[in-house]
């Protein structure tokens, strides 16, 4: 009966977590997507009140159009950072699966922890296997250098 390696031991168990890791990316980075999308309806109902479709009472043109490019703006921004964070979230993913991008992971990680409840859970789970020097190693080695 032979004892492996510890070192191999170690190394199995960190390829493990990294695809692990990227999976969930990948999950969190599709809920994200399609979450991000919530502010769709006050997107539509800004567009509907600059266009006139509502029709506000007399004397209150100006305000209600105040009203819709607020909406137009708030739900616009709203959606494009979130489908932006969804998509580095999956970059990230993809970047953990290949083992390149170190300080890309890092900081997406870093970020999602503000992103509850998922988002959090994932962040911190990312922060702790890729700040492992074992993790470094093996960024290191498919040709990506870690940043210390």
């Amino acid at each position: 009966m032979s004892m492996s390696d510890p070192s191999e031991s170690q190394a199995r168990q960190d390829r493990e977590h990294l695809d692990l890791l990227a999976i969930f990316h990948y999950v969190v980075g599709g809920l994200t997507a399609l979450l991000s999308l919530l502010p769709l309806f006050h997107l539509l109902l800004g567009l509907s009140m600059l266009a006139g479709r509502s029709r506000p009472p007399r004397g209150e043109e100006i305000l209600a159009a105040a009203f819709g490019w607020f909406f137009v703006v708030i739900a616009g921004l709203a959606i494009a950072c979130g489908l932006a964070f969804a998509g580095c979230l999956v970059v990230a993913g993809r970047s953990i699966a290949q083992r390149r991008r170190h300080t890309f992971c890092v900081v997406v990680a870093a970020i999602a922890c503000a992103v509850m409840p998922f988002g959090t859970l994932l962040g911190i789970f990312s922060l702790l296997v890729l700040l492992r020097p074992s993790v470094r190693e093996l960024f290191a080695a498919s040709g990506t250098p870690a940043t210390p």
